[in-house]
């Protein structure tokens, strides 16, 4: 990372279905990528920008940039000196299980606005890092849910249906199958094309226009979900790397970096390790 840079990615035993990532970031820069959690950041120093739906969002101290799961989007400082916050990662089923419980949304809970201005929110997000960092299982649990009630009461809703009518959305849908099992080896986008009878051209449009990314961008980010779920096997990282399709351990590193926000080697600690009281910066 950067000189001032620090960042930790980590799971608290008193937290189930929920990650937690405290980072301040000068240079850092996010690739195109998705989460299967949802994303509840909670900036406190500097300005994020990020793209998501096609425009740049900024989000500063007192905002809270709101991902749904599955969601395209990217990271990068918006202005100079960087960004500082707390995320929440909550599993989709825990936030239904909240949204059934304290709100009338009735569906897949999800927030329509990436970018919200809600101090007393982001204040809640930053209270269950410090009960974290205490080791204090129902004050984080208590407050965990707190801010996302909160914030599915007055800035959520139901998400709409997927609904893909393009044309070309069932060859990209039958591409992702075919990039999913053929990971490690993938074809080349002419010789995609030419398996699902459809021209390259034709096919980045679709893909695009369905998943938010071209084809090799996409096969990245899944990539590195997979090696995710690995690390979280105890799979070493060196190994993840080659079996997910990455040539080497630094190959996941730099892309790993650029999706989750920290190194694999990190990642896989924070996660796996019992909690231990204090933060600690890995490189």
């Amino acid at each position: 990372m950067a000189t001032g840079e620090s960042a930790r990615y980590w799971q608290f035993p008193g937290l189930p279905g929920v990650d937690l990532l405290s980072a301040r970031y000068i240079r850092k820069t996010f690739a195109r990528h998705t989460h299967e959690t949802y994303v509840m950041a909670a900036i406190s120093e500097g300005v994020e920008a990020f793209h998501h739906g096609g425009g740049v969002h900024f989000a500063g101290p007192g905002a809270l940039a709101l991902i749904n799961p599955d969601t395209m989007h990217t990271g990068h400082a918006g202005a100079p000196g960087g960004w500082r916050y707390a995320v929440l990662y909550p599993d989709p089923r825990l936030v239904a299980d909240i949204a059934a419980e304290t709100t009338t949304i009735r569906g897949t809970p999800g927030f329509p606005l990436p970018v919200v201005h809600d101090p007393v929110s982001a204040r809640y997000v930053h209270e269950v890092h410090r009960a974290v960092d205490q080791g204090n299982a129902l004050a984080a649990d208590s407050l965990m849910r707190i801010a996302v009630a909160r914030l599915l009461r007055l800035h959520g809703g139901p998400l709409p249906e997927r609904a893909i009518r393009t044309a070309g959305a069932g060859t990209a849908l039958r591409a992702r199958v075919l990039l999913e099992e053929r990971m490690t080896d993938p074809p080349t986008l002419e010789q995609l094309a030419s398996e699902l009878g459809t021209g390259p051209f034709a096919l980045l449009r679709a893909y695009r226009e369905v998943f938010g990314m071209p084809p090799h961008a996409w096969l990245t980010d899944a990539r590195v979900h997979r090696a995710r779920s690995l690390l979280d096997a105890g799979v070493p990282p060196a190994e993840a790397a080659t079996a997910v399709g990455f040539t080497d351990q630094p190959h996941l590193t730099r892309h790993f970096g650029r999706v989750i926000g920290v190194p694999p080697g990190a990642y896989q600690r924070g996660r796996a390790r019992t909690y231990k009281t204090g933060s600690g910066t890995d490189s």
